[in-house]
């Protein structure tokens, strides 16, 4: 059984995915890339089989037709023979030193016969046109060089959390725990992370930056404009959330209380890109939510609501909505976002 497979979605890749490939081959016979072609109508599928065909024990070419990003990973997931799963986008790439290190920290795993359900590292904004570059870590939050619980935790900072790029999970939890990314769905990367966080209890935290995001391209799906236009898609994520994790059913404190912060930070983009759009019936949608909130859980309603990124968030009239744009773009400084 391979070490680790790294699913790898592709939609209309050719200009950028063999540098994302070529980062991950020399993970060599203890991996396996699985190029996902998700219904491109470039050369994105020949560049696929070009691989699969150079490194036939390594690399595979799935082909199947357009489901969007979320659907990509599900057919990673079920495809997948590896121990563990990392998904990589085929615009970004990883760090060759950080990615052996995590590779022989599986091995050792492995050996040990002492499996993790998930395994955290950094990674870095690789912003288009700056020679900026922010690493998000985790070693004021995290316990180093140990397994660790949820227990062992520190507070996750405003701002901070586990993001897609940071975290690779156990193939097998995966399964077990029923995940499955909706279709033709933009911004699925936060469910990948929270759906299966309940099912966690033994962690590992390596403190090296392995996946480099890249981001600043005007058509990226998180730009913020680009954003603005899929609303709907954040939204629908949102809502997901909420739905397909019941927080108050958490018995331990420190997850639950992770799962509250990460909800909501992305409740906090949520209303936010509403109200930068500036529309009414944006505003309007910014009230939905919070109403579809409200009906589905009181207590999380005033958690979320009522809370210091809450209340910055729903500050009255148009003077109050100013200064939440403000406060936001002060942290999109401090994170190094779009």
């Amino acid at each position: 059984m391979k070490l680790l497979s790294v699913v790898i979605p592709c939609y209309n890749s050719q200009e950028y995915m063999r540098y994302c490939i070529e980062s991950l081959l020399p993970g060599g016979e203890n991996v396996e890339l699985l190029i996902i072609n998700d219904g491109s109508v470039d050369q994105t599928a020949e560049i696929a089989n070009e691989y699969a065909k150079k490194y036939p024990t390594i690399v595979k070419a799935v082909h199947q037709e357009n489901g969007g990003h979320g659907e990509a990973v599900n057919a990673g997931i079920r495809n997948a023979t590896g121990r563990y799963l990392k998904v990589v986008d085929s615009d970004d790439w990883v760090d060759t030193r950080a990615y052996l290190k995590l590779l022989q920290k599986i091995s050792e795993f492995v050996t040990e016969q002492k499996m993790v359900d998930m395994i955290i590292s950094n990674f870095v904004y690789e912003k288009e046109g700056t020679h900026y570059k922010k690493v998000m870590k985790y070693e004021n939050v995290l316990p180093e060089g140990k397994v660790f619980t949820w227990n062992e935790i520190r507070n996750f900072r405003k701002g901070q959390y586990i993001l897609m790029h940071s975290v690779i999970y156990r193939t097998q939890l995966l399964r077990d725990c029923g995940l499955e990314l909706p279709k033709h769905t933009f911004y699925v990367d936060n469910l990948f992370v929270y759906v299966p966080l309940p099912h966690v209890k033994r962690m590992y935290y390596l403190n090296v930056d392995f996946y480099r995001y890249f981001i600043g391209r005007e058509d990226q799906s998180v730009h913020e404009s680009v954003m603005i236009k899929r609303i709907d898609q954040q939204i629908k994520v949102n809502k997901l959330m909420i739905e397909q994790v019941q927080i108050e059913s958490i018995e331990n404190p420190k997850l639950r209380q992770y799962l509250l912060h990460h909800l909501e930070i992305v409740t906090v983009v949520s209303a936010i890109l509403l109200i930068r759009s500036g529309t009414k019936e944006n505003l309007k949608k910014k009230k939905e939510l919070w109403n579809y909130i409200k009906e589905k859980d009181l207590l999380l309603y005033h958690s979320l609501k009522y809370g210091i990124m809450g209340q910055m968030i729903n500050l009255p009239g148009r003077v109050g909505r100013s200064i939440s744009v403000g406060a936001y773009k002060i942290s999109q400084k401090m994170v190094g976002f779009n």
